[in-house]
């Protein structure tokens, strides 16, 4: 009976420990977009660099705003995708380090 408690009490903490863990591979993958994220702008702002002296800037100044606001917005999601996600991540890791804590006998499962 003791032993069917344990068993019992031993598959809920693996599986809360797979829960945090598929909650952490989410995070990672947020984190991921966010980086994406990030890049769009930068290669726009790269082409428009590399292209800048075959156009005059003040002339395509009604393009060059609004492009640079809709940089910084995807900037500024970015950025917060991948704090959120970095915040997310840490939160998980102290759960896995509680459980740790708590289940000596699972701790050599957990990384």
């Amino acid at each position: 009976m003791i032993e069917d408690i344990d068993k019992a009490d031993s598959i809920v903490v693996m599986d809360e420990i797979q829960l945090i863990l598929a909650e952490k591979r989410t995070s990672l993958s947020v984190m991921r977009t966010g980086i994406a994220i990030l890049d769009l702008p930068l290669s726009v702002m790269s082409v428009l660099v590399a292209t800048s002296r075959l156009y005059d800037a003040p002339s395509v100044l009604h393009f060059l705003i609004p492009l640079a606001i809709l940089n910084l917005a995807l900037v500024g999601l970015s950025v917060y995708l991948i704090i959120r996600s970095i915040i997310r991540i840490h939160s998980y890791d102290k759960l896995l380090y509680k459980i740790k804590l708590k289940k000596s006998d699972l701790a050599e499962l957990i990384e």
